[in-house]
């Protein structure tokens, strides 16, 4: 009886490996590249990158909110 289970487990494995091995993986869909996107800028005071929508610039500085724009006026030139 254990060997008929044993060569059933053995045929079953083999035609679970020839099917995988015969059929080829199918093709993993591609994300759509959002258009609409808008280009990220880093915050000049604290680093982190916000949309360029969102973003406060002052000349070639760019910040991720008006308290950051403040601190950086306020403390002058850099």
């Amino acid at each position: 009886m254990v060997r008929l289970l044993f060569w059933i487990v053995v045929i079953f494995a083999a035609v679970w490996v020839w099917r995988r091995m015969k059929t080829p993986p199918a093709p993993r869909p591609q994300k759509p590249v959002d258009e609409t996107a808008s280009p990220m800028v880093r915050c000049t005071q604290c680093g982190v990158h916000v949309p360029q929508a969102n973003a406060l610039a002052n000349g070639e500085r760019w910040y991720c909110s008006r308290a950051h724009l403040e601190q950086d006026t306020s403390s002058g030139e850099r």
